[in-house]
């Protein structure tokens, strides 16, 4: 006969087990936002990228990137103690878009080999002609020292070979987001090096660099998408010839753009 007064432990059993239950079944929830833990497979419906060792991981996407025919770069660079901003669609044949310093913003375009460039009437100091320049494209000659420093800007090759460069040992980092997209963090020297993260869905793309010191931030996006590339129309463009209006700083050069081959190029350079 038992005590009413203390009912069997074995009554508190299904209660004790469904709390328990509850429980695990919101820390599983929880677990699940980040990937792991309770059963969740992190890779489940990716590419299968995150599987790979981080030296695999950046070859497959300097190797996706190098296969692209187009890519829309926008974020920061840092170079010789100065900051620059860059939005510009890239592909083989050229590039458009806006590069920005403390000082100026230059409107760049490439159709093949002819560069444009329009820059505010500052830029163009005490020419003759610099009142009339600020809406205008200004055709760059070839053999003009500001092509070579403003084509690095339209060129996707270099730009990708020069941003792309981690330095120090690789480990693989965090699976993350860029923007909606699902990637994996690739690090060099715990993040001394760099970061890149690179995505798990579809092609392993590059969609972010964080360049080693500090040396800037820049979003890969719109891998393959097409967009116009078409010279301005001549009501719209400006022709010198052999030699631009001098500018206002002769000693100055366009702003840096990562140089082919290198993680921390230096050259071309902005005024």
């Amino acid at each position: 006969m038992s005590d009413e007064r203390h009912p069997p432990v074995t009554a508190y059993f299904p209660a004790a087990r469904l709390r328990r239950a509850a429980f695990i079944g919101v820390l599983c929830a929880g677990l699940a936002v980040t990937g792991t833990g309770c059963g969740e497979d992190p890779d489940e419906g990716t590419n299968g990228v995150g599987k790979l060792s981080a030296d695999k991981i950046e070859a497959k996407a300097k190797a996706a990137a190098t296969e692209a025919d187009s890519v829309h770069l926008s974020g920061t660079l840092v170079s010789g103690g100065k900051s620059f901003t860059l939005d510009m669609r890239l592909k083989a044949d050229g590039g458009t878009g806006e590069v920005k310093s403390n000082d100026d913003t230059f409107q760049l375009l490439r159709v093949g080999e002819q560069l444009y460039l329009k820059a505010s009437a500052a830029f163009w100091g005490q020419s003759d002609s610099a009142g009339k320049l600020g809406d205008k494209f200004v055709k760059v000659p070839e053999g003009d020292p500001s092509y070579k420093q403003f084509r690095g800007f339209t060129d996707m090759d270099v730009l990708l070979d020069g941003l792309l460069g981690l330095e120090g040992k690789l480990a693989k980092g965090s699976y993350t987001k860029v923007g909606h997209t699902r990637a994996v963090q690739v690090t060099a020297d715990a993040g001394k090096g760099g970061k890149l993260s690179v995505s798990l869905e579809g092609t392993p793309y590059p969609l972010l660099m964080e360049r080693a010191g500090g040396a800037g931030r820049v979003e890969l996006a719109e891998w393959g998408k097409t967009f116009p590339l078409e010279a301005p129309a001549q009501d719209q463009t400006v022709d010198y010839g052999s030699q631009l209006p001098t500018t206002k700083d002769q000693s100055g050069s366009p702003a840096p753009a990562p140089s082919k081959g290198t993680g921390q190029g230096a050259n071309p350079t902005t005024p």
